[in-house]
């Protein structure tokens, strides 16, 4: 099976790693041939195996989305999810100065936000361009998810907060979200 996929120019480095180190992770551990043309900035996953080719691809999304390739690599656990969310679809008013503005409040000051709703969600999140990408479990995704719309519809941080915090008893206490 193949997999192609454009690649973010700024990205190539990382992707390839010191010495072709990261690529070759990535090869090694998913059993895929990885390709990397860059001068036309696409990338080739080829494997037998229509999972492993999910899989390399889905950490090659990730490292092309700002992930460090420590954190990518974490998709290799069949529990963990790549959930890429495009900000400029959640937003009314489409321009730069309002996605800014949102991205701002996902961020939050000096990454406080980001950091309350990796924290309570046992989630890694990527917040690069337009998209603010998430790697969990499905429930930590899913609260994650729900928290970054949220902040995106304009919602008070202590709002998103608390709602986060009783997802997470009630996922806890009766294997529920909601």
């Amino acid at each position: 099976m193949e997999y192609k996929m454009s690649l973010d120019p700024d990205r190539v480095g990382v992707l390839i790693g010191k010495g072709g180190e990261v690529k070759k992770r990535i090869e090694d551990l998913t059993g895929c041939k990885v390709d990397i043309d860059t001068k036309n900035g696409v990338i080739t996953i080829d494997g037998d195996d229509v999972d492993s080719v999910i899989t390399a691809s889905n950490i090659v999304k990730a490292i092309n989305l700002g992930f460090s390739p420590d954190k990518a690599f974490i998709l290799l656990d069949p529990d963990m999810n790549l959930h890429i969310i495009d900000v400029y679809t959640l937003l009314k008013k489409r321009d730069e100065n309002n996605l800014r503005r949102v991205l701002g409040r996902i961020i939050g000051e000096k990454g406080k936000a980001k950091r309350i709703i990796e924290e309570t969600t046992g989630t890694h999140i990527s917040v690069y361009r337009n998209y603010v990408c998430i790697i969990g479990d499905f429930e930590g995704v899913y609260m994650a998810d729900e928290a970054i719309k949220m902040l995106a519809k304009g919602l008070p941080h202590r709002v998103v907060y608390e709602k986060l915090y009783t997802m997470r008893r009630a996922s806890r206490g009766r294997g529920e979200i909601w």
